[in-house]
């Protein structure tokens, strides 16, 4: 697994938390999972 990477059980506990998903009023996210990771990267490197 890489190192910022969610694991597949964290994903489900948080995917349903988030806005955007199918079926929700407003937009539809393409890829929530990347978005999550991306920041969770950006935190954990000390990038402002």
């Amino acid at each position: 697994m890489r190192r910022y990477r969610l694991s597949d059980s964290q994903w489900e506990r948080v995917k349903d938390l988030l806005p955007g998903r199918e079926g929700h009023v407003g937009g539809t996210a393409a890829d929530n999972r990347l978005f999550v990771e991306a920041v969770l990267y950006r935190y954990r490197a000390g990038i402002p």
